[in-house]
């Protein structure tokens, strides 16, 4: 580690000192608002502790250290937000994401920047989720469920298979990519124990490969933008600009970003004295095109589409999830719109994943609930965050609802969805998945 803090004392040898001291604290704790299903003034009304905004994003908020166990917060069960390190939310508002954009997240895992997204698209435009080690792009598809996102293509997929798939088609891409970690030393000591300055190099290569791999995807006058959490120049600056002398028709653009501290003129790095963990991020645009189209993708509807849309239709109202109706495998998709040809690709998820046709019937499937809003439902019971009904829904029992309350129906935790059971009688059995309860 003394290579280490040699490296930081060339970097910032003004505040070095105050950065070491920041070293005998406890590490910064942060969520995320999700507002595609809460706003910033509706949680902190429901949570019994403060919360304080961070500098890096709309909706980021730094919250008590002493508060243990927020994943069984059944507001974090719902998707009200993202448990997420405060300075980690630093890379996605340099993006400038519009709704309708078609944005790649090539390095997804577990999903903190990729929900960010989905957040500012707010179910417009086409969100690509890539992760390449499978176990984590199940993770990421977890928390994509959870907070749901409702107009997102899962994969696990190699860069270099998702740049020859699908080039020249995205307006918005994210690189975040895997790094040596600096920024996590002060919260997980493993990273400390795993750091050495030819790891720091071996990172550095291989973020060079992906982002060569992810620049092929973007659209000209696209904007790319590089990020990791991690402070050495060999992964930032050394990376970006070996990036551009190889690729002269990508050049840094200012992001409009006040946080952190400049360098190359317009990329940013967060220290810990900065009111975050640590990162670096650095907004690039694409000038000039390169060969290649993506094909769209060509939507087939089933055989039995009319049943299936009655399916749909005797849950929620209005079909909030589009009519791209597809059966693949016995289980019955909602795709979003605009998707591009995704032959080739392992696809994990595309869109929502509607129900499952089991003999004779068909069962609906926890990710349509966690993307509907209660009123999207034909059928819904609301219960209080503090409620013994909540503890038990989430803990697996059944619960009481009104007599008149039959079928499939969604459970929201103050006017939030987070789950469904099936009423009959005045109790809702139970479909809160196993592998979610609280224990």
């Amino acid at each position: 580690m003394e290579k280490f803090f040699e490296e930081i004392k060339n970097l910032i040898p003004d505040d070095y000192d105050e950065f070491l001291k920041c070293y005998n604290e406890e590490p910064y704790k942060g969520l995320r608002v999700n507002t595609l299903k809460c706003t910033g003034e509706k949680l902190q009304s429901l949570l019994n502790f403060p919360l304080k905004k961070t500098p890096f994003c709309d909706n980021g908020y730094y919250y008590p250290n002493e508060e243990k166990g927020l994943g069984k917060n059944p507001l974090h069960h719902a998707g009200a937000f993202y448990i997420q390190e405060p300075s980690a939310t630093s890379a996605v508002p340099m993006l400038g994401v519009e709704e309708g954009d078609f944005v790649l997240d090539m390095c997804s895992a577990p999903g903190g920047k990729s929900t960010q997204i989905a957040s500012m698209l707010n179910g417009k435009g086409l969100l690509v989720c890539n992760e390449i080690i499978k176990s984590r792009a199940n993770i990421l598809l977890s928390n994509i469920e959870r907070m749901g996102v409702k107009n997102a293509i899962v994969t696990s997929n190699h860069p270099t298979v998702i740049a020859e798939k699908l080039p020249n088609f995205f307006d918005k891409i994210l690189v975040d990519a895997p790094c040596s970690g600096e920024g996590m030393f002060r919260k997980d000591n493993e990273a400390q124990q795993e750091w050495s300055y030819e790891h720091t190099v071996t990172c550095s290569v291989r973020q060079l490969e992906i982002l060569n791999s992810a620049k092929t995807c973007l659209k000209e006058k696209g904007v790319l933008v590089y990020s990791t959490c991690t402070y050495n120049k060999r992964e930032n600056e050394g990376v970006i600009t070996k990036f551009i002398e190889e690729n002269p028709n990508f050049v840094i653009e200012d992001s409009g970003k006040t946080y952190g501290r400049n360098t190359l003129k317009y990329a940013k790095r967060i220290f810990i004295n900065d009111g975050g963990e640590g990162h670096f991020c650095c907004r690039l645009r694409k000038t000039s095109a390169n060969d290649g189209y993506t094909e769209p993708y060509k939507y087939t509807k089933p055989k039995d589409e009319k049943k299936y849309l009655e399916f749909y239709d005797s849950i929620f109202n209005n079909r909030p999830f589009g009519s791209n109706l597809e059966v693949i495998k016995d289980k019955i998709y909602l795709l979003p719109n605009n998707m591009p040809n995704i032959k080739g690709l392992n696809v994990l998820r595309a869109g929502i994943l509607l129900g499952e046709i089991k003999k004779n019937r068909i069962e609906p499937c926890h990710s349509a609930f966690m993307a509907s809003k209660t009123e999207d439902c034909k059928n819904y019971v609301d219960l209080d965050i503090n409620s013994e009904e909540i503890k038990k829904f989430l803990h697996g029992e059944e619960i009481p609802v009104p007599k008149e309350t039959k079928g499939y129906t969604a459970v929201a935790v103050n006017g939030i969805v987070t789950g469904f059971g099936k009423a009959s009688n005045g109790t809702l059995k139970n479909k809160y998945p196993k592998g979610l309860r609280n224990l």
